[in-house]
């Protein structure tokens, strides 16, 4: 059994619902908490920056007052997503309102910072960091990360190449804390494998993206229920940091998904307000072929835990046939 801290160890489903960069937002994190997941959003969502604060109240006021109300079912709790990177010129202002605002879960991404992982531990918050192999678990942990995010390959935006068999199996032979696994997961059977990797929890993107509440073009949904693995693109041209992207938006961009240049991953800007060259592309993962309609995060959730129980059951009666 893992460690577990609190807030992660009262979760009443062990999924996280990823960061979807512009995607996420208030509508759809409070709609993933209030059906049971951890819901989370990226903070450079918030544009400009004062809009932040706004995101934040509204979050942590529309939450508690269901929890006042639904005393006996609460709401699962949220994450931001802190992009650390250099050019990053927001994240201390970000990352002061997560503190007013004690942001339950802080999910690190792109660099791990010892200050970034105290101020969450100010006041009581959690760490999880995303990481695409060993060497930078190992690097995370020393830092003062509570948990990992393990990004393996098929995950949806900047994704790693490893088998999640390999990541989980390597990093759980040294951790006994929290993982989360991401990469090509959309079904409640892969959240119960995910488990019996050694994961604690599976990290859901792509699919939330073809739900009601997500801030995303009804093309792009559309997309997602439409495409399958075989329309996944792997590339770092438009950030400089590998990803997994829809190869129909590439090719509304103008260019071939077969036939894609090589960022310089020196060049990557994640700067707070600045313009985003490739805002058109849409990041997806490997495991959208099990998305077949845009439905209510809600009725999405609702439909993962009818899985997820299934698939107990099956597993069980093999094992004790």
């Amino acid at each position: 059994m893992s460690r577990l801290p609190a807030p992660l160890n009262t979760l009443p489903f062990p999924v996280i619902g990823s960061p979807l960069f512009i995607i996420s937002n208030p509508k759809l994190v409070i709609a993933q908490c209030i059906a049971g997941v951890v819901g989370a959003m990226p903070a450079l969502n918030a544009r400009p920056a004062e809009v932040l604060e706004d995101w934040l109240k509204e979050i942590t006021e529309t939450l508690a007052a269901f929890n006042q109300a639904h005393p006996d079912q609460p709401a699962a709790p949220f994450a931001i997503n802190q992009i650390v990177h250099k050019s990053n010129d927001r994240l201390e202002h970000d990352m002061a309102l997560c503190v007013k605002y004690q942001v339950p879960i802080i999910i690190t991404s792109l660099g791990a910072r010892e200050d970034i992982n105290a101020a969450a531990h100010s006041y009581g918050g959690v760490v999880l960091h995303d990481v695409i192999n060993n060497k930078h678990a190992h690097k995370a942990i020393e830092k003062g990360a509570d948990g990992l995010i393990a990004v393996a390959a098929g995950a949806g935006g900047h994704a790693g190449v490893k088998s999640p068999f390999a990541l989980v199996q390597e990093i759980r032979q040294w951790f006994d804390g929290p993982i989360a696994l991401s990469g090509a997961i959309s079904t409640g059977d892969a959240v119960l494998a995910a488990q019996a990797m050694g994961a604690d929890f599976a990290y859901i993107g792509s699919a939330f993206i073809a739900t009601e509440e997500a801030r995303a073009s009804d093309a792009y949904k559309q997309a997602i229920v439409d495409s399958n693995s075989d329309d996944i693109v792997y590339s770092n041209l438009f950030t400089g940091v590998h990803g997994n992207y829809l190869a129909p938006s590439i090719r509304n961009a103008g260019l071939d998904p077969d036939n894609l240049p090589v960022s310089d991953p020196s060049k990557m800007n994640f700067g707070g307000d600045k313009a985003k060259a490739w805002k058109d592309i849409w990041g997806c993962g490997q495991g959208i072929g099990a998305v077949t309609a845009i439905q209510s995060t809600a009725d999405y959730v609702a439909q993962l835990k009818r899985e997820y129980a299934a698939a107990r059951e099956r597993v069980l009666a093999r094992v004790y046939a």
